[in-house]
């Protein structure tokens, strides 16, 4: 045991054999990102929502509760430092166990330490870093040791676990979700990590300064990622160091990261230009244009999740009917995205890109569903026709309900005509399809469906005469 610079008392480590990442902290040569890793919940910079007092997180953190818990965020939000906190004040030993590199005989062997562990008053807390790399066979062999609670499982991923972590792994487990770090937040980093003594210092041992430009460049190319934010001024500082200053300039900074200090704020004007240009251009057919403001984006840091979010919704309000397998790239797309991540995801972007600015064009499904929506709120919609109404209960029939449906399966075409607008609506069109792409067979189908149903004088039930509603039109 050993007591930390807060006095908690805190056992001492377990070795990191299995690519093990938190011990590294302790080496004054470690990397900037990793010797600045919070040492409190009150370190942590972000995550204010699972770090209130009471919170499942705060407890764990305490040791006051024994759930087995999920982190999932993207890369530098924090899911590895909370991790690292626990395992500084938990009174109860701590391993922890990379995905990556670690078998099912390493995760055999560390729940069997536990077993024993736990039969002399010592209970385990097992750290799984990049969980969703375990193979279902792997993630099988933790079930049992989180079920009985042999362990107290902590396990970090980028991925959804709903697509990456067996359901009954899941279930008995409490998943938190973290979000990018804010501009707020990452100015906290900075400021803390020019100014703490496990920070940057100059050659002699004097303290680096930012100018606002470059301040404003790092927070720009950070994307809401802690561990990039110190790496890129940590590369900076040795650039200043270079140039035989103590200042980095926005020019140091842009020289030190090999990457363009790109001028985009993710919360001001430029973020909805850009969005709005990206939009535009997939628009107006112009994939070149697409793929240029999908780089400004990828590069400043974008929130991979928001492209993918307006992938998807372009390709039902611009493409639509027009080229409907659009609308599967682009949510293949955004599933891709929160399966993989960035920085591979961006080629799926970039696919769903492509093929949305290079498909026809129209936008008739959302004048039609807009149009719909326009006489909803506008009061005209009137009384369900009485013969498209529920026909399940006994006495329906004797309110006329069901009574004449005309079930289409059974007429040429599949096609059965009659009234399925409320009588105030009947002959209105919302659905104009276009002449573009698909969406021309659609229209010439659909002209000759309109024509059918419009002409219902004389027509009559093939399967026996009007009115027959047969048993598989009853209430459908």
């Amino acid at each position: 045991m050993s007591e930390d610079l807060f006095g908690a008392v805190t056992p001492a480590r377990e070795p990191h054999g299995l690519g093990g990442s938190l011990g590294d902290a302790v080496n004054p040569d470690a990397p900037l990102a990793v010797r600045m890793r919070p040492r409190t919940l009150d370190e942590i910079v972000g995550q204010k929502q699972l770090l209130a007092p009471g919170s499942p997180l705060r407890r764990l953190a305490e040791g006051r509760a024994s759930m087995s818990v999920f982190l999932w965020g993207p890369p530098g939000v924090g899911k590895t430092t909370i991790a690292s906190v626990v395992s500084h004040v938990t009174n109860r030993r701590f391993v922890e166990i990379s995905a990556v590199t670690a078998g099912v005989k390493d995760v055999r062997r560390e729940l069997d330490t536990a077993r024993r562990e736990l039969a002399h008053g010592r209970s385990t807390v097992l750290f799984v870093d990049e969980v969703h790399r375990f193979s279902k066979a792997q993630q099988d062999v933790l079930l049992p040791a989180v079920e009985n609670r042999i362990i107290t499982l902590i396990a970090a991923t980028t991925e959804n676990p709903s697509f990456s972590v067996i359901s009954p792994l899941l279930s008995r487990s409490l998943l938190l979700t973290l979000t990018p770090l804010s501009s707020d937040d990452i100015n906290e980093l900075v400021d803390r990590a020019l100014s703490d003594e496990r920070g940057l210092r100059t050659p002699d041992g004097g303290r680096y300064t930012i100018t606002g430009e470059a301040r404003a460049d790092l927070l720009r190319l950070s994307g809401g990622d802690a561990r990039r934010v110190l790496t890129y001024l940590e590369e900076a500082a040795a650039g200043a160091t270079a140039g035989d200053t103590a200042a980095i300039s926005s020019a140091i900074l842009a020289r030190s990261v090999d990457r363009a200090a790109v001028r985009y704020d993710r919360d001001g004007d430029q973020h909805y230009d850009v969005i709005s240009a990206f939009i535009k251009s997939v628009r107006g057919s112009d994939p070149d244009a697409a793929l240029h403001w999908l780089a400004r984006m990828i590069e400043a840091g974008e929130d991979p999740r928001f492209i993918a979010r307006r992938l998807v919704v372009l390709a039902s309000e611009d493409i639509g009917m027009a080229a409907p397998s659009v609308l599967q790239t682009a949510v293949a797309a955004a599933q891709a995205v929160q399966l993989i991540g960035m920085p591979e995801a961006r080629i799926n972007l970039a696919q769903a890109t492509i093929a949305a600015a290079t498909a026809p064009k129209s936008n008739a499904v959302v004048t039609a569903i807009d149009g719909a929506l326009g006489d909803v709120r506008a009061g005209r919609a009137g009384p369900v026709p009485a013969h498209l109404r529920d026909a399940h209960y006994d006495a329906a029939a004797d309110y006329g309900h069901g009574v004449d449906y005309r079930y289409a399966h059974d007429w040429p075409h599949g096609v059965a005509p009659q009234q399925y607008l409320p009588d105030e609506l009947v002959g209105t069109r919302y659905y104009r399809p276009t002449g573009h792409g698909n969406e021309q067979l659609v229209a010439e189908r659909l002209e000759t469906i309109r024509a059918i149903l419009a002409d219902r004088s004389g027509a009559a039930d093939p399967t026996g005469g009007p009115g027959s509603d047969g048993a598989r039109g009853q209430g459908a």
